[in-house]
């Protein structure tokens, strides 16, 4: 029989809400647990890792147990305040996808979320504004329109897609 994990870290509740809708899709003796309190991979089948993006990957917290994970077949989740089919979005993937090295990646999934209101406030009288990251109309549109993330069809995806690597996993499994 086949044992899941699914961890998530979440600062604002976005990630957890995820998390939270693939736990029901997952099978009911999944362990369910916040990054901090996880357990080591060890002894599981499946692995599922959710984070907030920070600085173009995932946050630390997730990051670092992404690194001891080895071996497994594992899926990720993330929130961020880009578009989720964004350039950035990609490298987010990308990072993700070399912290989950050594394991058999079967998907992932990104939807946007909302910001902090403190840090959203911030973003939006462009005070965290740099050459990098300028304070545009398009950049206020991206994140008001993220500040309605994860909603439910946001969920929904992230459900479909969490059953087709379970489905996925299964199909591999001895």
């Amino acid at each position: 029989m086949s044992r899941c994990l699914l961890v998530y870290s979440s600062v604002t509740g976005n990630t957890q809400m995820v998390a939270e809708a693939i736990r029901r899709v997952l099978p009911g003796e999944t362990v369910f647990l916040p990054v901090k309190k996880a357990p080591s991979a060890e002894g599981f089948d499946f692995v599922a890792i959710g984070f907030w993006t920070h600085r173009g990957g995932p946050d630390p917290a997730a990051a670092r147990y992404m690194e001891t994970v080895r071996g497994r077949d594992a899926a990720f989740f993330g929130t961020l305040a880009a578009y989720p089919d964004s350039e950035h979005a990609q490298g987010v993937v990308a990072k993700a996808e070399s912290l989950l090295a050594g394991n058999r990646i079967l998907g992932s999934f990104l939807c946007q979320g909302k910001l902090t209101p403190e840090r959203l406030a911030r973003r939006l009288t462009g005070e965290e504004a740099d050459e990098r990251h300028p304070f545009t109309e398009e950049r206020r549109a991206r994140l008001l329109e993220a500040a309605r993330h994860p909603d439910a069809r946001d969920l929904a995806r992230a459900q479909e897609a969490f059953r087709n690597f379970w489905i996925r996993h299964l199909a591999n499994t001895p």
